[in-house]
C-alpha cells in the first residue's frame, strides 16, 4: 500500500480533491470526495475478498481513490470525470512507479465505473461505486435523478 499512500499525500493530488470540493461547495448531492472514494475501496475490497476475485489490495484501493479524481473537470467543461479521472491517474501511476499492467487495469475500473455491463474489476469497482451511497439516509433523495429501484435503502457492505 505504499504507493496508495504516496498518491493521497501527493501535493497533486491533494490539489484534485480541493478543485472538486470548492466544485462541489453547497451541493446537496453525493459529494466526490476521499469519504467517498475510501467507501468504494472498502467496499470493492469486502467483494474482492467474499467472492474470491484475487484483485490486489492496493490495485483495488488506487482505482478507488482515482476513479473521480477529475470530477471537476465534468463541472467545469463538461468532460466526462471517467475520462477526465483516467488521464489524471496516468500522471500518478507513472510517478509511482506502477507496472504497465497494473496501470491497464486501473484506468480499466476508473474508465468502466460508470457502466453497468462493464466485466471483471471495471465491474467490481461499479458495483462498489453503487453500494457506497447512502440513499437511505439523503435529505436530497427526492430530488436526485437516481430512479427508485436504484437508490440504496439496504446496506450490505
Amino acid at each position: 500500500m505504499e504507493r496508495f499512500n504516496y498518491i493521497l499525500n501527493d501535493e497533486n493530488y491533494i490539489y484534485y480533491l480541493q478543485r472538486n470540493k470548492s466544485l462541489e461547495k453547497g451541493r446537496k448531492f453525493c459529494k466526490h470526495n476521499l469519504k467517498h472514494f475510501l467507501d468504494v475501496a472498502r467496499i470493492a475490497q469486502a467483494i474482492n475478498l467474499e467472492e474470491n476475485l484475487g484483485f490486489e489490495k492496493e490495485i483495488i484501493y488506487t482505482t478507488a481513490i482515482l476513479h473521480d479524481i477529475g470530477k471537476s473537470f465534468q463541472y467545469e467543461n463538461g468532460t466526462p470525470h471517467e475520462i477526465a479521472s483516467s488521464e489524471i491517474a496516468t500522471e500518478f501511476l507513472e510517478k509511482y512507479e506502477f507496472s504497465k499492467e497494473e496501470i491497464d487495469v486501473i484506468k480499466q475500473g476508473i474508465l468502466g465505473h460508470r457502466d453497468k455491463k462493464s466485466e471483471g474489476f471495471s465491474n467490481l469497482i461499479y458495483k462498489a461505486d453503487k453500494l457506497s451511497r447512502l440513499c437511505l439516509t439523503c435529505k436530497a433523495k427526492n430530488e436526485c435523478n437516481w430512479s427508485d429501484e436504484k437508490k440504496n435503502s439496504r446496506i450490505y457492505y
